[in-house]
């Protein structure tokens, strides 16, 4: 009886034999890793493809219809259409072209059946255009005028002679608007200081005393001297436009409607189905450079997305150089210096608690504290001026020094929980070594245990600025802007301006995502400007693994 009792114990199912071995938990970690992986690239290469395919030039058909009319555009999508079929097995197809031309048309893109569709052809000639306004043109060129004389009356001619005058009217409409921004801007801001130093005056002194006089004396020598620059400015914006305005381009839609457009207002213009490979490159990095160096038009939804770009990339990193102290100090008091104890753990706890509250109430607080507090009382004491002479807030309303500090907090706890890990990973031995050796406690912190702990510092920094980043809801309140044009950091003293507010490309994706009247022209924008945010991220942090990585090489191998 005992034997066989034994002998029941001794049989083991192969299951159990995995069991005892850790394979099944070592399948499943692995399968978990792998699916994650797999999610992660997969996100990453649809926005690439999306994103980055946004600026190819495609071909553009000429579709005519059976009962004759006749439609140029893009080719972006095909499905097939059940939504008019009874049982189900009458499917149509159907393609999504990008006819442009909505002062045309009406419309800037239109649904076609494959069954109405009498023929397809790729005409030589067919001419894609980025205007300024109103949207895509699409169509034939007819001829070039010069003060309403046709210069060229060929298709071919025409287009020749377009892309020989082309660079110089460009050259010529981005001089005058940077007159118009940079230029005249700087004279504005000179009227504008010599007016708030009057009101100045007359709020510390009499008005009838010399000071008073004074300010007003140089107010009017400023305007003078402004005007007098003024016009000159406005003869040279004249001459330009003028030489500009005398050039038009006519074409003809594929439903032979003529139009003509002003060069200046051609923005690029491309003829893809006469391109090659290397053509169609070589237009595709053109609007690739227009997009990332270029102001917004259309409502965002065209043009480019450089005010985006310096908003995105400074507010990241004064948000970085403003938690990364805060972080770190708080960090090193509550693991080098205080006390375990019932505080110590309710401090702990709240900071746990803060990584997890939602960014919208980091937004409210930023609002109400610094734009309506901080800033109000910054403006009372400093900008009074400013408030009498325009009644409109320098520091009291949202900026960039508003959003980097409103983000900062929010990101806070994850600098102090990474530095703690970090100081906890510190061997003590290397502490006692210090010690031994006479060093004070601050001078064991600052040479032995800093930069042991630096690497992981630069952890919870790199997470800090890809959260911060990527966020939006808060931005919302306190500081950015649809359309802000005026740089927060520029060439004019002083070099940064904290107090302007400022264009994000996470705002910029919900924006034309969700508020675009163009929702399929906003589409391939979306995921571009999606793409250009990931990988503006991706050199952020790179840049600090790079230093994370040169900080362990120098400080991993130093022991006791």
């Amino acid at each position: 009886m005992n034997s066989n009792r034994f002998r029941r114990r001794s049989i083991r199912s192969p299951f159990s034999s995995l069991m005892s071995h850790g394979e099944p938990w070592l399948w499943l970690t692995s399968g978990s890793l792998a699916i994650s992986l797999i999610m992660i690239v997969g996100l990453l290469v649809f926005i690439t493809i999306r994103g980055g395919s946004n600026f190819w030039p495609r071909t553009l058909y000429e579709i005519t219809l059976l009962d004759g009319e006749k439609s140029l555009g893009e080719v972006t999508s095909r499905e097939t259409d059940s939504s008019n079929s009874k049982d189900g097995h009458d499917n149509t197809r159907r393609r999504l072209v990008r006819t442009a031309n909505f002062e045309v048309t009406g419309a800037h893109y239109k649904w076609f059946d494959e069954k109405e569709i009498a023929s397809t052809q790729q005409p030589k000639f067919a001419t894609a255009v980025e205007r300024l306004e109103d949207g895509r043109f699409h169509g034939f060129p007819v001829r070039l005028m010069e003060n309403g004389i046709a210069v060229a009356s060929e298709p071919e001619s025409a287009w020749a002679k377009y892309k020989e005058i082309s660079p110089s009217i460009r050259q010529r409409f981005r001089e005058a608007n940077r007159i118009d921004r940079h230029e005249r801007g700087e004279l504005q801001r000179r009227l504008r200081s010599a007016r708030l130093a009057v009101f100045n005056a007359r709020l510390h002194h009499e008005d009838d005393s010399q000071i008073v006089m004074n300010a007003q004396d140089e107010e009017e020598r400023v305007r003078s001297e402004v005007a007098e620059i003024s016009s000159r400015l406005d003869k040279k914006v004249d001459s330009l436009r003028r030489d500009n305005s005398s050039w038009e381009f006519e074409f003809e839609t594929a439903s032979g409607h003529r139009m003509t457009l002003p060069v200046e207002e051609i923005v690029q213009a491309w003829q893809p189905n006469r391109l090659g490979f290397f053509g169609k490159l070589g237009v595709y990095w053109s609007r690739w450079w227009e997009f990332l160096s270029d102001d917004p038009r259309e409502a965002n939804s065209a043009g480019g997305v450089f005010p985006a770009i310096c908003g995105t990339v400074s507010m990241t990193l004064i948000m970085a150089l403003l938690v990364a102290p805060f972080g770190v100090l708080a960090a090193l008091y509550l693991r080098e210096y205080a006390t375990d104890g019932p505080l110590t753990a309710a401090v702990r706890i709240a900071i746990n608690n803060l990584a997890g509250v939602p960014s919208i109430v980091y937004g409210a607080f930023g609002v109400g504290f610094f734009c309506y507090g901080v800033g109000g009382w910054i403006d009372d004491v400093f900008f009074s001026a400013s408030l009498l002479a325009d009644n409109q807030p320098t520091f009291g309303t949202g900026g960039l020094l508003w959003a980097s500090l409103t983000l900062a907090l929010l990101t806070l706890p994850v600098v102090i929980v990474a530095t703690e890990e970090a100081l906890v990973a510190v061997p003590n031995s290397m502490r006692e070594g210090s010690y031994a050796c006479g060093a004070s406690k601050w001078q064991t912190i600052r040479r032995i245990v800093l930069p042991r702990a630096l690497p992981g510092i630069m952890t919870g920094l790199i997470l800090a600025m890809a959260r911060g980043a990527g966020e939006v809801a808060p931005l919302m309140l306190v500081g950015v802007k649809k359309v802000a044009l005026d740089l927060p950091i520029d060439t004019s003293f002083p070099f940064i301006h904290p107090e302007r507010e400022f264009m994000h490309l996470a705002y910029l994706v919900y924006d034309v995502g969700f508020q675009s009247p163009n929702s399929q022209a906003a589409k391939p924008m979306v995921f571009t400007i999606t793409l250009l945010l990931v990988a503006i991220i991706a050199v952020l942090n790179i840049a600090a693994i790079y230093i994370r990585s040169r900080l362990k090489r120098r400080y991993t191998l130093q022991q006791f």
